[in-house]
């Protein structure tokens, strides 16, 4: 038997998964930053709660001491849509609506999530087939979780925001914003196209 032969071949290098990193961030934050990160967004969320219909009240009854979503990290009643992190569209979109609902959604910063809360929010509901109702908060704002019910319980509503919050625990900042798929955001020209605009003066006509 020769020496070559006797000698043990050595263990190919096992290559390990390139870990996933936070984005722009990659080259100074390392991985359990972005569990940190998600820790806090998720005990965090400040609502912004559109209530539009009778799903605003179960929404005002889920943050009463009975049911008590602070417990959870929720914080109710965000002063404005620049302070919040969640909205929360509770009752019937209609076509006049719209246009603020999806205003007021570009004007909360990032990152940012929506529940759709009853079978309104989430359809059109009963009013699917009225002239004047939304189908569906989805077709104007992406929509996170949608909470079935007509109306929903408050529990259903805790349900959602535990969801949403396994849904951020989970989430990678880099491929929600950093991908190639990623929306445009929108320019000064669309997010004034649906204000009134003011009288012209006397030298500008």
């Amino acid at each position: 038997m020769t020496a070559a032969s006797a000698a043990t071949p050595e263990p190919e290098p096992v290559m390990l998964p390139e870990p996933q990193r936070l984005g722009v961030l990659s080259r100074l934050a390392p991985e359990p930053m972005k569990v940190v990160l998600n820790w806090g967004r998720r005990y965090s969320l400040w609502v912004f709660n559109f209530g539009l219909a009778c799903c605003a009240i179960e929404f005002i009854a889920a943050s009463m001491s009975r049911h008590d979503f602070m417990r959870l990290g929720v914080i109710p009643f965000a002063p404005g849509p620049r302070q919040a992190d969640l909205m929360v569209v509770s009752g019937t979109v209609t076509d006049k609506m719209a246009p603020a609902v999806k205003r007021l959604y570009e004007q909360m910063p990032e990152p940012k999530y929506v529940i759709s809360f009853g079978a309104c929010s989430n359809c059109g509901g009963p009013y699917w087939d009225s002239y004047s109702v939304t189908k569906g908060v989805d077709q104007i704002v992406p929509v996170d979780v949608y909470v079935p019910g007509c109306p929903p319980r408050p529990e259903a509503l805790l349900q959602g925001i535990i969801k949403l919050q396994e849904k951020i625990a989970r989430e990678s900042l880099g491929k929600r914003y950093g991908g190639s798929g990623t929306a445009p955001r929108p320019s000064t020209a669309a997010l004034t196209s649906g204000l009134v605009r003011p009288p012209a003066a006397e030298g500008d006509r």
